[in-house]
């Protein structure tokens, strides 16, 4: 049995789900992730969508040399760069637009952390869908990484709906999956975080 997570979770899910039991039984141990700063998992999350993870690394070493030894893009600091100027790290011009609308809902401090964990997943994803450039796919992933929150289920990821699909059988698309994806995640409330994770895991 996996000690690194939380014991209860993985007791809960085995009992819960005997095919989520198999996926745990086989896959590696999943260890808490690390509470992370929300405004630089936004900015990186911007970064990475739709590229290739080596691409994006990639584009976030350029972009954190725009901002001295410390690599670290304050919000004015970042708001003080042009489009033009973002783009010579490799970032397209929508992306570039993406991140400096983050440093202004930061500047004007719409991301207090004592603010943000007082809401639940639906009230965060809601916050933060507020940026342009930010969808719930990518407020579910900062719940769920940067933020270590218990119960997020991202039935829109395409991952999840693969691994469901081969794990569970399932057959059905567009609107009916969603919907079938979201009742069979239910018995795992409120662990639905660390069960997406097996998900994913099992793909690899």
């Amino acid at each position: 049995m996996p000690t690194s997570a939380s014991e209860a979770a993985v007791q809960h899910l085995r009992t819960a789900d005997p095919v989520l039991a198999l996926l745990l039984d086989a896959g590696r141990p999943i260890a808490p992730a690390a509470h992370e700063d929300l405004y630089l998992g936004l900015l990186r999350a911007i970064v990475s969508q739709q590229i290739s993870t080596k691409a994006a690394a990639a584009i976030w070493r350029k972009f954190q040399g725009f901002f001295g030894p410390e690599g670290y893009p304050e919000p004015a600091a970042l708001l003080a760069f042009s489009d033009e100027e973002l783009r010579t790290a490799g970032l397209s011009r929508q992306k570039a637009g993406y991140l400096r609308a983050i440093a202004d809902f930061a500047l004007r401090d719409e991301l207090d952390h004592a603010h943000l964990s007082q809401l639940n997943e639906e009230e965060l994803t809601q916050h933060l869908t507020q940026i342009k450039g930010v969808g719930r796919w990518t407020a579910q992933m900062l719940c769920m990484f940067a933020l270590d929150m218990p119960d997020v289920f991202p039935e829109g990821d395409l991952g999840i709906q693969n691994a469901m699909r081969r794990h569970y059988g399932l057959e059905e698309t567009g609107r009916a999956l969603l919907r079938r994806m979201t009742e069979l995640a239910e018995p795992w409330r409120p662990y639905r975080t660390l069960a997406s994770k097996y998900l994913w895991q099992s793909l690899g």
